[in-house]
């Protein structure tokens, strides 16, 4: 259960009984110059799992769903994420949960914005992360948008854009 403790700030008493305070959402936006979704979205989901969070993967596309689903499953040879679908049996047991929806239903601690869905409430959540593509000019309008709407809530925000060689840089 969450209440408010003022802007920004929640006493979150979901762990163990415990009342713990917690900091606001930081939201981190990642601008792909080089790489694909298809490429760095694993990466990132299983840093998120290696951290013992769990995520949630939103999509505005609902066509976009049983695609990620089967790419999840089939992206390495020697391995997958565990996920699932939301609408799916046992949809809040998954680690990562794919959906068009604004429910955290498997209590992420990590929401992960693809295809210029939005964010909802981000309460829920320690981290989200907009993953946008730098070469269409709609996707960086409604990443630029999207800033200036996380700023103008006082949420901490930063910026990440794809460095020269590989991995990403800091810029914001």
């Amino acid at each position: 259960m969450l209440y408010e403790l003022g802007p920004g700030l929640r006493r979150d008493e979901r762990v163990g009984g415990r009342s713990l305070a917690s900091q606001p959402c930081e939201v981190w936006f990642y601008h792909l110059e080089r790489s694909s979704l298809d490429q760095v979205l694993p990466e990132l989901l299983a840093k998120t799992l290696q951290r013992g969070w769990r995520a949630l993967v939103r999509t505005a596309e609902p066509e976009r769903l049983e695609q990620l689903d089967t790419f999840l499953w089939t992206f390495q040879e020697d391995g997958f994420l565990p996920h699932g679908v939301m609408g799916e049996p046992f949809a809040d047991h998954q680690p990562v949960l794919l959906t068009t929806d604004e429910d955290n239903p498997n209590g992420a601690q990590a929401l992960f914005l693809i295809d210029g869905a939005q964010p909802g409430d981000l309460k829920p959540y320690e981290r989200c992360i907009v993953l946008f593509d730098g070469r269409d000019e709609q996707a960086l309008a409604g990443a630029r948008g999207l800033w200036k709407s996380v700023k103008a809530q006082g949420l901490p925000a930063s910026y990440w854009r794809q460095g020269e060689r590989k991995g990403w840089e800091k810029q914001a």
